[in-house]
This record gives structure tokens, sequence and C-alpha cells, in this order.
């Protein structure tokens, strides 16, 4: 037994002398790729515009729950039920928990593998005279291999796995970004059809006492039949329009449903007021978005992964070394099997080079090479593509800022000139086509109103997005757009 323990500790000992040899690495050092969005100092649009104050950017910074900043607890409450129960989500989950076992096996063949193998044999021969002489064999070996990484090509295979672990981390935060997103805005679109629902049903009231009031003076002489069907025409195609309405609510509450990952049968929202609340979005410097958002986090970290990739294809050019020991002992009976004069022991090396492979390795070199200046064009289209939604939807947010305080003006001049009219007819001083047209146009301004309203909001949840996320009020060092001093503030 102390034989076999004396063996063991020296096999060990070879073993972690040969690991001095495991400091070389043939893989390019590796450097995120400038970009050209990169080297911008502020926004396109913040330079236009007044009011907005740059945030300061940090490493690590937390997306919070943007939601929250609109207000509205039944979003609120959705959002948390999709972050568990959406598919999508629930698909990234399952994709980063691959790629997180996938590191752990790469790094595991950095360390040497130990087996232990043990055997038990009775055999006999049976003689003329019927008697038998059996006989006992037994047997038990350790043994231990291990490849030093002499080269680095394993350790660039553990650096590849673990890029491409975080860039599934990185797609997992997309996932999540893109899903609450996507509620967000199906949610507000089907408050707006709410919202217009409630505008058609005062429409539709309206409507009726108009059709009252021109029936009663078709009945009295004083108005002609033509009032009445105009009337009549513009009550229903109200209510048809409510109809529409309600079909497209059904869709938006449909698309809900399934982001929760529940059949749109066993789902419903009740009708609810809506508040059409705009937060203020602090802008950042082009570093912060670098560091904030998911797939400009995926994209590089595939660079990374494609510059590892490299490293392991110039290891083919180096002779693959292989270390081995064993121990072992073999006995007819267990209680002799670890004595020392049964004890065998063995060390071995071995070194495989290859001599000629008409240019293999160096074709896989080239197309690593290839394969890394690829995903850097990819990375920087990515930034770029990141970049320019950041400035549309910049652009939309201060542009439909502006139009929203023109639409409020002409619904209110609009619902004026709705009711100037439907006096005048009353008093028989225009005809009732001049009345009809007066309340379509004050309908149609309500409804451009409210739609522009959410479209404020949808657009306000398309820049977070393409911000990365939320914002914390701790960092952003600064108030916010001038005509959103009102809104909630990120806590």
């Amino acid at each position: 037994m102390n034989a076999l323990l004396s063996t063991s500790r020296f096999s060990l000992s070879a073993l972690a002398l040969a690991a001095v040899l495991a400091g070389c690495a043939v893989g390019p050092r590796y450097e995120r790729p400038a970009t050209a969005a990169s080297a911008s100092a502020a926004w396109k649009e913040q330079k236009t515009a007044e009011g907005w104050l740059p945030a300061a950017p940090a490493d690590a910074l937390d997306r919070g729950e943007w939601w929250k900043l609109f207000g509205d607890a039944t979003l609120d409450e959705l959002a948390g039920r999709v972050q568990v129960s959406n598919q999508n989500i629930a698909a990234a989950v399952a994709n980063y928990t691959q790629a997180q076992a996938l590191v752990r096996g790469e790094r595991a063949a950095l360390f040497p593998s130990v087996s232990f193998d043990g055997t038990g044999k009775r055999t006999g021969t049976v003689g003329g005279n019927g008697t038998a002489s059996p006989s006992n064999a037994f047997g038990a070996s350790l043994g231990a291999s291990w490849t030093p990484d002499v080269w680095g090509r394993l350790r660039e295979a553990v650096s590849s796995a673990q890029a491409s672990a975080q860039a599934s981390e990185a797609d997992l935060a997309a996932a999540r970004l893109s899903a609450i997103g996507e509620l967000a805005t199906n949610y507000f679109s089907l408050r707006e059809a709410d919202a217009e629902i409630v505008l058609l049903d005062e429409t539709i009231q309206g409507y009726q006492r108009a059709f009252e009031i021109t029936s009663n003076r078709y009945a009295a002489g004083i108005s002609a039949q033509t009032d009445v069907l105009q009337a009549q025409t513009q009550l229903v195609n109200a209510k048809a329009e409510r109809v529409g309405l309600q079909r497209t609510r059904a869709t938006y509450e449909h698309a809900i449903a399934t982001l929760l990952g529940v059949a749109p049968a066993d789902f419903s929202l009740q009708a609810a007021r809506w508040t059409p609340v705009v937060p203020g979005v602090p802008l950042g410097v082009p570093s912060t978005l670098l560091q904030r958002r998911p797939d400009i986090a995926a994209a590089e970290r595939t660079v990374a992964s494609a510059n590892a990739q490299i490293g392991i294809a110039r290891a083919a050019y180096f002779p693959n070394i292989n270390l081995t020991a064993s121990v072992g002992s073999n006995a007819s009976r267990v209680k002799d099997l670890f004595g020392s004069a049964n004890s065998l022991w063995s060390l071995g090396f071995s070194v495989a080079q290859v001599v000629f492979d008409a240019g293999a390795i160096a074709a896989n070199v080239d197309s690593a090479k290839a394969g890394y200046e690829s995903s850097v064009a990819r990375y920087r289209q990515t930034v770029l593509t990141a970049f320019q939604a950041v400035e549309d939807q910049l652009t939309a947010s201060a542009t439909l800022a502006e139009q929203e305080g023109l639409r409020r003006e002409a619904s209110a001049a609009a619902d004026k000139t709705e009711q100037q009219l439907l006096n005048r007819y009353r008093a028989a001083q225009v005809s009732y086509t001049d009345v009809v047209t007066a309340q379509a146009a004050a309908l149609s301004a309500r409804r451009t109103l409210v739609q522009l309203q959410v479209n404020r909001q949808t657009t306000a949840i398309a820049l977070i997005q393409a911000m990365g996320g939320g914002w914390q009020a701790g960092w952003m060092g600064g108030s916010i757009n001038a005509d959103q001093a009102t809104a909630p503030r990120a806590q």
C-alpha cells in the first residue's frame, strides 16, 4: 500500500512538473473593435434640442423596471407575468444554461483525467477424475492522463465558450427587453382602442341627439328628409366604427395573451381609463449605449469568440503532447492486492506532430481569420444600426411632442365649430350638411389626438429599447425634457 501511494505521489509530481510547459499562447490578443459611431461625442438630435442633458456612462448599468415609468399598475403586473411565462424568454434562458454547461465542459479539459479500473476473475480446470483446480485473479489500477495546454489551445477554447455564453446572456436580456417592449406597445394600443371606444360612445350619443333633432324638425315640417337621412347615416357609420374598434381591441388582447404564454381564450383584460403618460428620457453618451444595449453586447462577445477561434486553429501547427501515468497491482487474493511485491507502475509521454497536411491547417487559420473579420463587420453594423434607431426615435419623440400641442389646439377649435354650427342649424341659419361636415371634422380631430398620444408612448418604448433598457435616477445626473417635467422619474 505504501509503495502504491509513493508511486502515485511520483506520478502526480511528474504531471505537475509538466504544467510548467503550459504557458505559451498562440492566439491573438483580443481588443474590442473600434466603430465609427463610438467616436461621436453626443447625439445629433441632442445637439439641436434644448432641455436634454447627457447621462454619465457607467459599467453594468441596471436596466431597471423601465415600464414603471408609465405609471400603470396593470402594465406592471403584466410585465411581471411576461418575464415568468413568455416562451421566447424561456427559450433564451435554456440557451444560456446550455452555453454555461459548454463553458464548464471546455474548462474541464484543462485538468488531468483520473480513472480507476478493478477486475476480479475465478477460473478452474476439471481433471480426468472429476476434481477441479480453481484459481483467483484480482487486479486494480489507477491511471491518469493529461494533455498540457502548452500552446493555449484549450484556454482559447474556454475563452471562446465563455464569450459565447456571455453572448447568450446578452441574447437573454434582449429577449426580455423585446418581450416587455412588445407587451407595453400592445397594451397601450389596447388602451388607445378603449379610449377611442369611449370617445365614439360619447359621439354616438351626440349623433343620436342630432338624429332626434332632425327627425323632430322633419316631423314639424321645418327640415327636409335629407337632414334625417344624413343624421342617420352619420349615426350608423359611427356605430360601425365602434364595432371595428372592438375587433382591433380583441386583436391586441390576443397578442398580449400570447406574450403571457396563455391561450387567448383564457385571458381577458377589462376596459380601464387610460392616462397617456409619456416619460422623459435622459440621453446617454455613445459609450453608455455600447455598455447597455444587449444586441451590441452579444455582437461584441461573438467577435471575442471568433478571435479565440484563431488561436485554436493556430495551435494545430504545434505538437500535441500527452502525459500518462498509472499504478496497479495483481494478486490471487484481495488482501494481497496492494502489497508492494505485486505493484506495477508506468509513466508515459507522447508527442504527435503533423508533418504534412497539404495546407489544411493554414486553411483553417485563414477561415478563422475570415470568420473574425465577418463578426467584426457585423458588430460595427449592429452599432451603427443601434445609433440610427436612437436618433430616429429621438426625432420622432421631439416631433410628436410638438404635434400634440398643435393637434390639441385643432381639436378644441373643431369642437367649438361643431357646437356653433349645430346651434346655427337649430336657428335655421345653416344646412345640416354643414353640421355633418363639422361633426366629422371634430370626431377626426379627437381621434387623431388620441392616436398621437399613444404614438408618443410607443415611441418612448421604442427609444427605451433602442437605448438598451431603462435608466436609474441615481446616475443619470440631471433633469429631463422640459415639457415632461411632471412625468414619473426613474427610481
